[in-house]
């Protein structure tokens, strides 16, 4: 399969490292030209657009026209409605966002702000809705269709008190996928996506990931390659809108007192 300068384009947001990362090179590795979206992290992200490039298919055109870096700190409302202006003037098109940046910051209800409240929501929230509303605008107007991608969190449906800001910000957004699938179509589908237990953190020591990561039902959690594989599968699946894929391995269905992070 070869490529072309006017291959769909897809923004992942939170693309320069972990799962962002991973999505961006699936995206790539299927034939898409992908926007690589960063706030502060740019030599990960510059990393990024050399992997993707690795992972394209094969093409006879410079590399550099298919995937490329774009700096947004998501929770300024200008800076967000003017990256997919920026997205859309240097690819020449957009077709798909992906919105996999998040901000996870602990609070809990003995710590709850307006502040950290606002803060998430603007991030987490506003942000995915922003760009919904930018690729709406696009592909109405080229006459064309797309589909937004809002990564979710399976604590929506296995919730507890911890990293309260956080978890109400993703499930404004899961309710936010219903409205925008009805508001937007039909150019537009809205698609969530919720893993489980995916990755480990500078909060888990490996084993006690490793152990953690075995609590489902299935006996393990979501991989990044699993969660890479939904993604794409709504990415391309033409009657899917306005519902949530959970890939977790059951863990949706467990009960957790407190949040992995902290058990």
């Amino acid at each position: 399969m070869r490529i072309s300068s006017d291959s769909r384009v897809v923004l992942v947001t939170g693309a320069a490292k972990r799962l962002g990362r991973e999505i961006a090179l699936a995206c790539a590795k299927a034939g898409w030209r992908v926007a690589v979206h960063y706030r502060g992290s740019e030599v990960d992200a510059i990393e990024t657009v050399a992997l993707c490039a690795d992972s394209m298919p094969a093409t006879t055109l410079n590399e550099s026209q298919f995937h490329y870096k774009f700096q947004a700190d998501l929770s300024d409302e200008a800076a967000t409605r003017g990256l997919a202006a920026q997205v859309i003037a240097h690819m020449g098109r957009l077709d798909a966002v992906v919105n996999s940046a998040a901000l996870f910051e602990h609070d809990a209800p003995e710590t709850f702000s307006y502040a950290a409240m606002q803060k998430h929501l603007a991030s987490n929230t506003g942000a995915a809705i922003l760009l919904a509303q930018a690729l709406h605008a696009h592909v109405k107007a080229r006459g064309d269709n797309g589909v937004v991608v809002n990564m979710l969190d399976q604590k929506l449906w296995n919730q507890n008190p911890d990293f309260l800001s956080y978890t109400l910000s993703k499930a404004a957004l899961e309710s936010a996928n219903t409205m925008l699938a009805m508001g937007l179509a039909p150019q537009v589908r809205v698609v969530g996506v919720a893993p489980g237990l995916t990755l480990t953190s500078h909060m888990l020591e490996d084993d006690k990931f490793q152990a953690l990561h075995k609590l489902s039902p299935l006996g393990r959690s979501s991989t990044p390659e699993d969660v890479c594989a939904a993604v794409l599968f709504a990415l391309t699946n033409s009657s899917i809108t306005g519902t949530t894929l959970l890939v977790d391995g059951g863990q949706h269905l467990m009960k957790f007192d407190r949040d992995f992070s902290l058990m």
